[in-house]
């Protein structure tokens, strides 16, 4: 994530993240701290992962003061262990202490998704096949957890309904069969806008097939319906399976040689990685 993207994207969000916990003083730091007090904090990790979302940590201290430096032993996309110094933040010990858990809760949630993104890309190693995350994100937090998925290996999908066309049930369902949809949604889209259409059963494969969608999505099918779907489509555009996608039987879905697996739980249940801001000292 550049600096242009977190202006642009991402600071206001951090800024909403802030004023949840800070609606008016930090009242615990305020009763112990007569003044500024110059200090350093280690941030410390507390399990095997995937670390992403620094440049986030960082700047929430920045937002709340910008001469705070940070300094860190890793970058995102790296793994990072037990036990390991991942870096330090030094500043206004009133600062360190009012940003501690708006920070940590950024890091922790990008890095568990990019910890379980990794684990599951790992099972495609050696397939064509990439993984996808889906819309299936924390309301506002979006742009953090999609970053994440790429920290973590992995693809990312359409980051929301502007940017691009995806036909699911209900929409094919207001149009009048897929035909219809299809049809609708190329007279409407510029050109360089490829067009989804997901699909339940081998008949609407046909249709999609016929009515020249560029991506088809396999939608909760068995594998041997995946297979024979495959088999229709025959190149003639791409594919992609979701639905009940699991660490389980990823490998075997991207055995039956689809383009894509798409996965909600990349994002909606990933674990947090478990992190620490520790052993806060006076300079």
């Amino acid at each position: 994530m550049n600096s242009i993207t977190m202006q642009l994207s991402a600071d206001h969000l951090i800024q909403m993240a802030l004023k949840e916990d800070i609606t008016n003083e930090d009242l615990s730091t305020n009763a112990v701290m007569d003044g500024p007090v110059s200090g350093t904090v280690d941030l410390i990790c507390k399990e095997d992962g995937i670390i992403a979302g620094l440049p986030v940590f960082e700047r929430v201290f920045k937002q709340l003061d910008d001469t705070i430096q940070t300094s860190f032993s890793c970058e995102d996309g790296d793994a990072v262990k037990n036990g390991k110094l991942l870096g330090q933040v030094t500043g206004d010990i009133r600062v360190l202490l009012s940003g501690e858990r708006v920070a940590l809760n950024f890091l922790q949630r990008m890095s568990g998704i990019a910890t379980y993104t990794h684990q599951v890309a790992q099972l495609l190693e050696g397939s064509k096949t990439k993984l996808l995350d889906t819309r299936k994100t924390t309301p506002n937090m979006r742009i953090f957890e999609k970053y994440a998925v790429r920290a973590g290996g992995g693809h990312n999908h359409r980051f929301n309904l502007s940017d691009g066309v995806m036909l699911k049930d209900n929409h094919i369902a207001a149009a009048g069969g897929v035909s219809a949809a299809v049809s609708k949604a190329r007279a409407y889209t510029s050109f360089v806008h490829k067009i989804e259409v997901e699909v339940e059963n081998l008949d609407m494969v046909k249709e999609a097939v016929a009515a020249g969608a560029d991506i088809i999505m396999l939608d909760n099918m068995t594998a041997p319906e995946m297979k024979a779907a495959i088999a229709i489509i025959d190149g003639r555009a791409e594919t992609e399976c979701s639905g009940n996608v699991t660490r389980e039987n990823i490998k075997a879905l991207a055995g039956l040689g689809v383009d894509y697996i798409s996965s909600g739980a990349l994002t909606h249940s990933a674990p947090i990685l478990d992190l620490s801001l520790k052993n806060l000292r006076p300079l």
